[in-house]
């Protein structure tokens, strides 16, 4: 009998190989981070030339490079070429780094960092109002789900499971809610009893002071407390802030959902992550 080889399969080995090769050059690394915090999100390849101080011609070769192996996307608008980053990848490249170092089986935890300002417990029926509101911000970005409409209080308040729901306050402004999170049943078959759904909103006034983290944090911790062993979430790529946060909470990526739904009328993408308890 042939044993099974274990470890990386070749084919993605060669993949990320690939991928690897193409940042081995440190100008196309430089050319990909600007493109990458770019507050446009697309950069035309002569302002990106004199940003980085070389040639239109050198930063040209690079694009190409790197669009060749998918990290940044080139559309051509008149006579300029636009670069973006290509959303994906900012899931796919850890994801293969992760992999090539054996780090999937030592996940962390949860986020570090978490603020001493902000404070999180258990969400109440009187919260309800509130979240809904936050969830209506969450909505209008167009950037955290498929639901053009928030859910009715009384949809709210049968949508998690027990014990699996809390809200977010800062120090400062105690009893002002400003952030939620949630574990939803991903099915009423007993046998997926310890597989949830998460969702994290943050209040637009409140985002960037490390709300999002602390959350995690609380929804991690208190899931794995509670049995839960797999939770579970889709992320629009284009969310990368969600991705990071995800990811220093333990979550993984599986798989990028091409065309998964349209909102608004246009086809969108989502990365599947999960995360698994330690213990299992």
């Amino acid at each position: 009998m042939t044993s099974t080889p274990t470890g990386l399969r070749p084919d993605d080995a060669a993949t990320y190989a690939e991928w690897f090769a193409v940042l081995a050059d440190p100008t196309r690394v430089r050319v990909l981070h600007q493109v990458a915090s770019s507050a446009s999100g697309a950069v035309r390849v002569g302002d990106l030339a004199t940003a980085l101080g070389i040639s239109q011609a050198t930063c040209s070769h690079h694009v190409r490079k790197l669009a060749d192996v998918g990290f940044v996307r080139i559309d051509k608008v008149g006579t300029s070429s636009l670069v973006s980053v290509n959303a994906a990848c900012c899931t796919g490249l850890p994801h293969a780094a992760d992999v090539a170092m054996g780090t999937l089986t030592t996940r962390p935890c949860c986020p570090g960092d978490v603020p001493a300002d902000v404070t999180t417990r258990a969400m109440t029926d009187a919260d309800l109002p509130r979240v809904r509101e936050i969830y209506a911000e969450g909505i209008a970005t167009r950037q955290a789900t498929f639901e053009t409409e928030a859910p009715a209080i009384e949809a709210l308040r049968e949508k998690w499971l027990p014990g699996q729901r809390w809200v977010a306050e800062l120090v400062e402004t105690p009893g002002e809610v400003v952030g939620w999170t949630g574990v939803s049943p991903v099915s009423t078959r007993a046998c997926y009893a310890g597989v949830g759904e998460t969702s994290v909103y943050v209040a637009e006034q409140a985002r960037g002071r490390g709300v999002g983290r602390a959350l995690l944090q609380r929804q991690v911790t208190e899931a794995d407390a509670g049995g839960l062993w797999t939770l579970q979430t889709s992320i629009f790529p284009e969310n990368r802030a969600s991705l990071a946060l995800h990811r220093s909470a333990g979550y993984v990526t599986l798989a990028v959902r091409s065309r998964i739904a349209r909102l608004d009328g246009e086809w969108r993408d989502t990365v599947l992550m999960e995360r698994r308890r330690t213990d299992d």
